[in-house]
């Protein structure tokens, strides 16, 4: 058991100017516990190479200590909350294994899903509505396999990856670029109680930091350090998800894409991954054969059971009207023409089939599909 004052030397250099993740290691491999670095000379740091504002930093460490105490306050005010370091045995393998693990963890939940079969899922915060339903849908399926959902905590797609894995009494992990003790978005607020209800939230930043445009690809390494591999559901070509899928590369994580339409330009980012090599994935099952043999024995998650339709067909009638909506968005103005429908018996049918979750609207008045085979 570490005690606080070695803790306190870990928070300390992690919080000293210049230090990153690959300077702490460096320091590390060095002096092996923060404690000897922060007691060695000036001279001994620069004779072992570390960076000249790291070194004039640690003389100053004593400044850092307000925010060591707002680290440790945050840790002391709820029994769910943890610190872990590199050399704790509950920290993640996987993540001890990338190139630039980060030093420190914050957790606030379930320590044990760290470790358990993780799978990140991620894309575009300005998804289509067919996006987000597949984002659900797939998240719901592989949580109840056993699989932790792994995600951003964004707007979009993130969204409903967490949301799906909850819905079906499954466990997800959301991973926060900024500080433990802030949250982004704040609408996520709730749905964040509910994560570490059902999971956790991480981040690597220390209390107090703030929303920064540069955090987040650090953020995405995380999620593909935890996770055996990644989903991108809907991405544009220059996008945070596609940074994601590409680090995952680089962790030797597998990489698998969503195809959508070709005027999607959502879509282009999991085209590219695809054109590049990822696995092509149309259902549920798809990702558990390709992640078969990585993940280990599953434990099936209970999920509610989906709505049962039998008694209540389609008629002719509404089979005609998705036959010619196809899969991409359409005008509605167009379908009723095609139908020979008037706008309120239209209306009333697209309402239904909403209802029933085979369509959604969209932007500018257009409806899309959003049944699929994502199960299998």
């Amino acid at each position: 058991m570490m005690t606080e004052a070695a803790l306190r030397d870990w928070l300390t250099v992690w919080r000293l100017e210049g230090v990153g993740p690959g300077v702490y290691r460096q320091i590390l491999d060095a002096y092996e516990t923060p404690s000897a670095f922060l007691a060695a000379s000036q001279a001994d740091r620069r004779h072992h190479g570390i960076p000249p504002k790291v070194v004039q930093a640690a003389s100053d460490a004593h400044r850092l200590n307000p925010g060591v105490d707002a680290d440790l306050r945050w840790l002391d005010a709820e029994d769910n909350r943890h610190l872990l370091t590199q050399t704790d045995p509950r920290y993640p393998d996987a993540l001890r294994a990338i190139p630039d693990p980060p030093p420190v963890l914050f957790v606030r939940g379930d320590l044990a899903c760290l470790s358990a079969p993780q799978l990140g899922i991620v894309g575009s915060r300005h998804a289509t509505p067919g996006g987000l339903h597949s984002a659900a849908d797939f998240s719901a399926h592989l949580a109840a396999a056993g699989l932790v959902i792994t995600s951003g905590l964004a707007l979009g797609i993130d969204a409903e990856a967490h949301q799906g894995a909850l819905a079906a009494g499954g466990q997800t992990i959301g991973v926060m670029a900024t500080g433990p003790d802030r949250l982004y978005p704040r609408e996520h607020e709730a749905l964040a109680r509910e994560i570490v209800d059902n999971g956790a939230l991480i981040t690597e930043m220390a209390t107090g930091t703030p929303v920064k445009r540069g955090l987040f690809p650090r953020r995405n390494r995380l999620i593909s350090g935890l996770a055996l591999g990644v989903l991108v559901v809907e991405a544009s070509a220059k996008s945070g998800a596609m940074n994601t899928a590409h680090t995952a590369l680089e962790h030797n994580r597998e990489v698998m894409a969503i195809p959508g339409s070709i005027h999607n330009p959502v879509a282009r980012g999991c085209h590219r991954l695809i054109r590049e090599g990822a696995r092509l994935v149309e259902t549920a099952e798809d990702v558990i054969e390709e992640l078969r043999g990585l993940t280990g024995p599953l434990n099936p998650t209970a999920t509610k059971p989906a709505p049962d339709t039998s008694e209540d067909p389609l008629d002719a009638d509404y089979h005609a009207v998705l036959a010619r909506m196809g899969y991409d968005p359409v005008r509605f103005d167009w379908l009723a023409e095609q139908l020979a429908l008037t706008p309120d018996i239209l209306s009333s049918m697209l309402l239904s089939l909403e209802l029933k979750g085979l369509v959604k609207p969209c932007h500018g008045g257009r409806y899309m599909r959003t049944d699929n085979r994502t199960g299998g």
